[in-house]
């Protein structure tokens, strides 16, 4: 046997002193041993309680589908043949199955890694408690598992709440400003949470693009701890701001919103910014927003108004999603339809169910989003410390309760992104205003766009993101870790990777943002110089054409019976090449 395997192994029977129990030393055993029965019925019964919650709040989302589910069938009895919907059905059920039995055996392995963690520690804390010996005897061990089991169970949902009112956008606290308004946007400045920074009315701005199912919150994570993509642009004195789309369930025009009308409420945001700060701006888009910002673009409306494209995490082929192409290529075709996760509205507008989307790609993860593996990994969350920090739980307020619902044509647009791969020559398959869409013209046009990637994203692969690097000589950024790492752990500042600053070989987003506006500033300030010289030169010339009298004609001379002076003559014979050839050529030119 290895050494390793001897250090690792557990305390046997010899290998232990032998206890030597004295009579004083007897009813505190005793009260120790009771502690710790109680303690381990508290423990049973939250640890029940709490992975029965877990596998609840996982199927939720299936109870809500249902509906779309049983309606739909409904029309397929009537136009599929009973043979084909039994194949079709059996395959749906083996499917299932194969589903369950993936994250069951995966959770399973969770729950036994840790279970054997869990003996270990409890058998030393056993040998600890019958020899008196130093470290955490059984009572104490008890104890604290009962409290890491109600800290998970009880303590951490609570925590998840009463982080709202510092999670996200609060668009009321006064470090906003509503500039602009659609019947289905609202268009706003973000202000600096720095108060020692002013925003420069003069530089170049930049317009924010939200993803829609996911939500706006992600990207003001927890500004006053310093974790927020939106603001590490404000904190650098940038006009920054923030397309923030209304509520879905209380406005129609969101409810039935199009391609086209998202890409003309962008461009009349646009060019609102533009005119207030005399300059186009650059687009910035997050996750399914950065698909949105590219596609708007590529349209041709946004020419003029746009001079930059950022996309952060954003899918823009996503049938190289290796990952969720093969969870989608395991569905029986019958149920490959967008239409199972609609649902109906009171007023009889049909959207897309934004909490069964997100459902969906847990399921593509299963290994990893399986209420079982989810239990288990949430209690180590906590087992060192038995603490909660804001991060955690903003993370989890995120997930639990920022999905939204999405209006059907937008959906229809990343559906068509997820399963139709781009074109050979870069044509997009989807299209806005009937137009095509090609990645070839952010070339043609020369515009700068800086793609940002996680290393560790499973949720939108690299491949995916990077798509558009096969027609255009994009600038690309690796971020370590995964989805959104970008908007909660580099937004910090004084992170090895954040966003204003240059690491690796890699600018992040702000700092390519700030580049591009001292290029720009350094530019215009040359041109202007460059203009200033030319409006002097002009001037010069005239004043010096205009002191010059013109020579005496023959008339004049036979009029006043005068010539012009010997010393005259010389000087217009000079003059009258340069005159001819260049009448705008100052004299002190050579």
């Amino acid at each position: 046997m290895s050494e390793s395997k001897v250090a690792t192994r557990l305390l046997t029977a010899e290998d232990a002193p032998q206890p030597e129990i004295l009579p004083e030393k007897v009813l505190d055993l005793q009260a120790k041993l009771i502690s710790a029965s109680i303690d381990q019925a508290r423990l049973l019964q939250t640890y029940w309680v709490g992975l029965s919650r877990y596998c609840l709040d996982f199927l939720a989302p299936t109870f809500s589908a249902l509906e779309s589910f049983v309606a739909l069938e409904k029309d397929h009895l009537e136009q599929q043949p009973p043979e084909r919907l039994l194949l079709d059905h059996l395959s749906l059920l083996e499917f299932n199955l194969r589903l369950t039995g993936q994250g069951f055996n995966i959770g399973l392995k969770a729950l036994s890694d840790f279970q054997a963690q869990q003996l270990e520690q409890g058998y030393r804390a056993w040998i600890n408690t019958l020899c008196d010996q130093p470290g955490e005897d059984i009572a104490a061990f008890m104890a604290r598992q009962a409290r890491l089991l109600e800290l998970v169970v009880h303590d951490y949902p609570k925590a998840i709440r009463d982080i709202e009112p510092e999670y996200g956008f609060h668009f009321d606290d006064g470090t906003y400003v509503k500039t602009a308004e659609t019947e289905r946007f609202l268009l706003y400045q973000v202000l600096p949470r720095n108060k020692d920074v002013r925003v420069r009315s003069g530089g170049k701005p930049v317009l924010i693009i939200p993803p829609y199912v996911l939500g706006a919150n992600i990207l003001a994570f927890l500004p006053d701890e310093g974790k927020s993509f939106v603001h590490c642009f404000a904190n650098q004195g940038i006009p920054t701001y923030i397309r923030i789309v209304k509520d879905i369930d209380t406005t129609p025009a969101v409810q039935v919103m199009t391609g086209e009308d998202d890409c003309l409420d962008t461009k009349y945001f646009l060019e609102q910014i533009s005119a207030a700060h005399k300059r186009p701006a650059t687009l910035c888009g997050y996750c399914q927003g950065g698909f949105t910002a590219i596609i708007n673009y590529l349209s041709g409306e946004l020419d003029g108004l746009v001079d930059a494209l950022i996309t952060s995490v954003a899918p823009m082929d996503g049938t190289k999603s290796a990952g969720l192409a093969a969870f989608l290529a395991q569905i029986p075709p019958l149920f490959e339809d967008i239409r199972f996760a609609l649902k109906t509205l009171p007023n009889g507008n049909r959207v897309v169910n934004g909490r069964l989307m997100s459902w969906v790609y847990k399921l593509k993860s299963i290994e990893k989003d399986n209420p079982i593996f989810t239990f288990i990994r949430d209690i180590k969350l906590f087992e060192r410390t038995l603490k909660i920090n804001k991060t955690a739980a903003a993370i989890n307020y995120w997930l639990l309760y920022d999905q939204t619902d999405l209006p059907l044509e937008i959906c229809k647009l990343s559906y068509d992104s997820y399963t139709i791969p781009v074109a050979a020559d870069g044509t997009l398959p989807v299209r806005l205003f009937n137009r095509p869409l090609n990645f070839s013209r952010v070339k043609e046009k020369g515009l700068p766009w800086l793609i940002c990637v996680a290393d560790k994203d499973d949720l939108v692969e690299k491949e995916s993101a990077l798509a558009p690097t096969a027609w255009v000589d994009a600038e690309v950024t690796v971020f370590p870790k995964g989805h959104v790492a970008i908007a909660t752990s580099w937004s910090l500042p004084d992170s090895e990777c954040s966003l204003d600053q240059c690491f690796l070989d890699f600018r992040g987003p702000v700092r390519f943002h700030l580049d591009l506006e001292d290029q720009a500033d350094k530019a215009a300030a040359a041109a202007s110089r460059q203009a200033a010289r030319e409006r002097a030169r002009s001037k010069t010339a005239k004043s010096s054409s205009a002191a010059i009298p013109p020579p005496a004609s023959v008339a004049e001379t036979e009029t006043t019976g005068t010539a012009a002076s010997p010393a005259a003559a010389p000087m217009a014979t000079a003059l009258e090449p340069a005159d001819q050839s260049s009448p705008s050529t100052p004299l002190t030119e050579d």
